[in-house]
């Protein structure tokens, strides 16, 4: 295991770190920023109940006072999800720790730190990409240069449907990201289980997963791997519905000159109020599928 000072690593993640076991890493902005209170809480304990059952050892990650922390207790859970926590990408995680700041991490600073503890599988909802009008704005998402730099696996339900998925695939293609669809030949997109594009390799078993994340990182490519599983088929959000929220929420943002990282949070804020709910289920629900395969991989590749 690598000896990174600065990293607070929870008993629990530090014992099978040391001893070669299986560990999942997880965001806490999902908590933070993509849930409401108080379903945010019950989830963190959801997902990592999840992973625990797949036979793995979950380890949530913040910056709490100026530490990065990998594994979260349940005080540390309670004040990730209490709010008020700044939202960290890797270019924040220096400056935070610098200056004593708190805050969750993306799915980027996750990956990251996740990386320089030895943890090599991630559990995420829907990973960030190019934004729709990213010709004009040069909104791309630093997940996207972070998984071309970080050796972790990411299990993901696709991108979200408000960005622009094409492009989105074209950049990791660029950036040596293997995509693999996760029992599934279509691209997913989060709320829905086919963004409208293919997937250039698809794997059926989480053997298969952890086969192709043994090559990919033997041959030395450096770089993460994208992991797609589709929203199970019974939690998919209906397709108008979701048409009628997206173009609902991009007409939003735009009258409100809403930019950068705040677009994300604030069309997840409202699809979950404008849907009764049923965004949200969708969103445990997806997240919950993810927790529970990362696991599932993370324990062949620790066999």
């Amino acid at each position: 295991m690598p000896h990174v000072p600065d990293l607070v690593l929870s008993p629990a993640v530090r014992a099978a770190l040391g001893s070669g076991g299986a560990v999942v890493a997880l965001e806490s902005t999902l908590l933070a920023h993509g849930l409401p209170a108080p379903r945010n809480r019950e989830v963190a304990d959801e997902l990592e109940a999840e992973v625990r059952a797949a036979g793995a050892v979950p380890a949530t990650i913040a910056v709490l006072d100026g530490r990065p922390h990998v594994g979260l207790e349940a005080a540390e859970l309670d004040r990730v999800c209490a709010g008020g926590l700044e939202k960290l990408s890797v270019r924040d995680l220096g400056v935070a720790a610098g200056l004593g700041g708190s805050g969750a991490t993306t799915v980027a600073a996750t990956a990251r730190l996740a990386a320089l503890a030895g943890i090599r599988v991630f559990a995420t909802g829907g990973l960030g990409g190019v934004h729709r009008d990213a010709r004009e704005t040069w909104d791309v998402s630093a997940d996207l240069p972070a998984l071309a730099v970080t050796p972790v696996l990411v299990v993901s339900a696709g991108v979200k449907s408000i960005l622009d998925v094409g492009a989105t695939l074209e950049v990791l293609e660029t950036s040596s990201v293997p995509v693999l669809g996760y029992r599934t030949d279509r691209f997913p997109g989060f709320y829905r289980r086919d963004a409208g594009f293919p997937v250039p390799w698809r794997v059926d078993s989480p053997d298969a997963a952890a086969a192709a994340w043994r090559a990919h990182s033997a041959l030395g490519a450096g770089s993460g791997m994208l992991l797609a599983q589709p929203v199970p088929e019974a939690d998919e959000l209906d397709a108008a519905l979701h048409e009628r929220l997206l173009a609902e929420g991009l007409r939003l943002v735009a009258e409100r000159g809403i930019t950068g990282k705040d677009v994300t949070p604030a069309l997840l804020e409202h699809f979950h109020a404008a849907s009764d709910g049923a965004s949200l289920a969708t969103n445990v629900a997806l997240v919950r599928a993810n927790a529970r395969l990362a696991a599932q991989v993370a324990v062949r590749l620790a066999g």
